[in-house]
């Protein structure tokens, strides 16, 4: 399908995107790797009058450390979050989750920014952000913000960003000496997550000391599995993580579709939580 004719803009640093973006008021879209948007331009699911091209913007770019926390450049593509040698050492689920984002040339393409901002509850990163307890840092016409990832996903395709700000940077602590594991569930190979599950863990003395569930495609926005997080404390065992992993579904409200029924998600919450931890905790 054709897209909706729009008009075009591509600033040459944050400056100029931000105030490009507040010109233009609710009716701008911002175009990244382009693998979340041009889809939706395609399908005439977005109606923009104009498109704002930051791909070009060289400080969007790059992974570096900061103190406690890894400082990672929106425009970073999900290919070098896979290959940094910061990521893999600090955030190891972080590039283990975006090894299995879609395909190669998608992966070349789209952006943790562009990821993130879309947000899709059946993306996978998103999830995979809330479990690391993750930081999403925004720039407007009023400053920079820093947005915990708690409260950055407020809806289906709805995000706490302001329609003239630009995220330009993703903070992830440091969770060097946890175990991670990401487990999900899909029809084909490079379609959405029917369901995902982002674990990481933390053992002491040989059982679990702190565990932290990301759950993709299980409600109208990421979420964490609490109770499941609260009932692995102290598993020490397959048989007490099967315990606690059926706890994963609650509080949840996974969608009727035609690949699942909210039953059959919650099924899969279940089974996931538990292939997740068990291996992230070395136990599987």
């Amino acid at each position: 399908m054709i897209p909706p004719a729009f008009e075009y803009a591509r600033p040459g640093s944050v400056e100029e995107a931000v105030r490009t973006l507040a010109d233009a008021g609710e009716e701008a879209k911002v175009l990244a790797g382009g693998q979340s948007l041009l889809p939706l331009l395609r399908l005439r699911l977005a109606f923009p009058e104009l498109v704002v091209d930051v791909g070009r913007i060289p400080e969007l770019r790059g992974v570096r450390e900061d103190g406690d926390a890894l400082a990672i450049g929106a425009l970073t593509t999900h290919h070098d979050i896979i290959r940094d040698p910061l990521v893999r050492r600090h955030a190891g689920l972080l590039a283990a989750a975006t090894a299995t984002v879609a395909d190669p040339a998608v992966r070349h393409r789209g952006t943790l920014g562009g990821s993130l901002a879309h947000a899709d509850p059946a993306g996978d990163l998103p999830a995979v952000l809330l479990a690391l307890d993750g930081e999403l840092v925004a720039v407007g016409p009023g400053g920079r913000r820093t947005i915990p990832a708690r409260a950055f996903f407020l809806d289906y395709l709805t995000s706490a960003l302001a329609p003239d700000e630009l995220l330009v940077e993703v903070r992830v602590p440091k969770k060097d000496g946890w175990g991670f594991h990401y487990e999900k569930f899909q029809r084909v190979a490079q379609a959405w997550a029917i369901v995902g599950v982002a674990a990481l863990v933390r053992r002491d003395d040989g059982h679990i000391a702190e565990a932290r569930i990301g759950l993709t495609n299980m409600g109208s926005t990421p979420l964490r599995a609490t109770a499941a997080e609260a009932a692995l404390a102290g598993a020490d065992g397959p048989e007490s993580v099967a315990r606690a992993a059926e706890a994963a579904a609650e509080g949840t409200r996974p969608s009727q579709d035609l690949s699942a029924s909210p039953e059959y998600r919650e099924h899969l919450a279940r089974v996931l939580t538990r292939r997740a931890v068990l291996t992230a905790a070395g136990m599987g």
